[in-house]
């Protein structure tokens, strides 16, 4: 039996697009699947007409996608989530921490096409407990924008992985983001036209004025990206 049927075999019930697998693929696993998504893209490029074996422009073109779909676009589907070491409030901050913009790289779930944009996100730390790096706040967020997406379900496995990890007192997540689905097909909207999605846990849930100060901050941040 081969390496990859055994994983399947291993992970037979339903998942979603945007889950991961029930156990990360190994280094083999994955060269597998890179060979048999290559395949599969080069039929599809046969039905499309479009010539892989002679055009010099699309002779490689099955494996450069099938190896971009594995090891980047879906890479959050196969490995574990970050690693998130806390370190001790030693100070007992308890006030709003904000951060961001973070990149936000992904791919519709509808379409295939990029998600692309910037996440916020806000910890009203606990007294009693511990803090994390800012850069973890990125690599959770890249994490799983690696996977097919819709913007609304990526906003909320970020802060709810982020609240299960560090259990803040309070913890919010704000994504704007251009959809080429809606740029490029259909109405081929402005890339000036973004989505906007919010999340909230914990205090974030009851107090608006909470979530109020943690949009001014947003805000605050978006405007000052745009001016450099």
């Amino acid at each position: 039996m081969s390496e990859l049927l055994s994983h399947e075999l291993r992970d037979l019930r339903p998942r979603l697009g945007n889950s991961a697998l029930s156990s990360p693929l190994s280094a083999g696993e994955r060269s597998q699947m890179v060979a048999a998504a290559t395949v599969k893209i080069a039929e599809l490029l046969n039905v499309l007409r479009v010539d892989h074996k002679f055009d010099h422009n699309t002779r490689d073109t099955p494996l450069r996608v099938a190896k971009m779909l594995v090891n980047e676009v879906l890479n959050g589907r196969y490995t574990v989530p970050p690693n998130l070491t806390q370190f001790d409030n030693a100070m007992g901050a308890k006030e709003l921490i904000v951060t961001g913009p973070i990149e936000v790289r992904s791919t519709c779930a509808h379409h295939l096409m990029p998600i692309y944009g910037n996440a916020y996100i806000g910890v009203l730390p606990s007294a009693e407990g511990g803090v994390i790096g800012l850069s973890k706040y990125d690599r959770v967020v890249d994490h799983f924008s690696s996977r097919l997406q819709i913007q609304e379900e990526l906003t909320h496995q970020i802060g709810q992985y982020l609240s299960e990890q560090t259990s803040p007192v309070g913890l919010a997540v704000r994504i704007s983001a251009t959809h080429m689905c809606k740029t490029h097909r259909g109405v081929r909207a402005t890339h000036g036209s973004r989505m906007v999605t919010s999340e909230y846990f914990g205090s974030f849930s009851d107090r608006p004025d909470l979530r109020a100060e943690f949009l001014r901050e947003c805000m605050s941040l978006e405007s000052s990206m745009v001016q450099r």
